[in-house]
C-alpha cells in the first residue's frame, strides 16, 4: 500500500501530512497510519462544517508527521506527532505510537504486553514516581514561593495521580526502546499534554527498563527484550 504525503491548501483549511519513505512500510501497518490521518482530516472538517456558512478568523490547519522510530526482523514502531488548530490560543497536539508486529500482521497493544493486575500496578507506581521527580525538578527550576510550590505541586501530584492510573489506557501510547541486535532495552512511555500535566508542560516520556519490566510482560514477548 502506498503512503503518498498531503498537502492541500485553500482559504478556510491547510493540511499537510508527511509518511516515512526511507523504510518499509508493511501493508498491514500503512493501513493503520491512513486510517488515523483519515481521521485526523475528517476531525478537522467536521470543525469546519461547524461554522455553516461562516468563514475561519484563520485557516484551520492539521499538521502529521510520522516517523519509523525502530524497524527491527520482529517488528517496526512509529510515531505520529502534529497538531490540529480549529481556533482559539493554541492548537491541539496530536501523538499516537504504533507498534507493528511483522509476523502476526498487526499491532502490539499494551493491554497484550502487560496482562496481570499486579504487573499493571507495578508499571503505574514506576511510572508515576518517575512523573513525579521530573515535576519536583521543574518546580525547584522555577523558584517558586513556598505558597506557590505547595500549590504546584498539590496540582501536579493531582493530574500524575489521575493520568497514571494502572489502566492500560492511560500506557496505550509507547515505543520500544533497541539495542543494536534490535533487542527492547526499554519501553519509552508517552503522555500527551493535559494527561499527566498542563498544556505548557508538553508531551512527557517516561522509559521503563528491562531490568523493571521484563518479570511483568507475558511469556509470548519476552522474546522481543533484551536480558534483564
Amino acid at each position: 500500500m502506498a503512503l503518498v504525503d498531503v498537502i492541500e491548501t485553500s482559504p478556510s483549511r491547510i493540511i499537510g501530512i508527511s509518511y516515512p519513505h526511507d523504510a518499509s512500510i508493511p501493508a498491514g501497518l500503512a493501513g493503520v497510519l491512513q486510517q488515523y490521518a483519515g481521521q485526523a482530516r475528517d476531525e478537522l472538517q467536521m470543525a469546519l462544517d461547524g461554522l455553516g456558512n461562516d468563514q475561519p478568523r484563520a485557516p484551520y490547519e492539521l499538521s502529521l508527521s510520522f516517523t519509523v522510530s525502530a524497524d527491527t526482523p520482529a517488528f517496526m514502531a512509529v510515531s505520529a506527532d502534529g497538531s490540529r488548530y480549529t481556533g482559539g490560543a493554541h492548537g491541539q497536539p496530536l501523538m499516537a505510537r504504533f507498534v507493528w508486529l511483522k509476523q502476526q500482521q498487526r499491532l502490539l497493544p499494551i493491554d497484550a504486553l502487560i496482562t496481570e493486575p499486579a504487573s499493571r500496578a507495578a508499571l503505574a507506581d514506576y511510572v508515576q514516581n518517575a512523573l513525579v521527580q521530573q515535576m519536583e525538578n521543574r518546580l525547584r527550576a522555577d523558584q517558586l514561593s513556598a505558597e506557590e510550590l505547595a500549590s504546584a505541586r498539590s496540582n501536579a501530584r493531582r493530574m500524575i495521580n489521575e493520568g497514571t492510573a494502572p489502566e492500560m489506557e492511560n500506557f496505550s501510547q509507547f515505543l520500544p526502546v533497541v539495542d543494536r541486535q534490535g533487542q527492547i532495552t526499554a519501553l519509552r512511555f508517552v503522555f500527551p499534554p493535559y494527561q499527566v500535566g498542563p498544556y505548557s508542560d508538553g508531551t512527557q516520556t517516561v522509559d521503563v527498563p528491562v531490568s523493571v519490566l521484563l518479570p511483568h510482560i507475558a511469556a509470548e514477548f519476552r522474546g522481543l527484550f533484551a536480558a534483564g
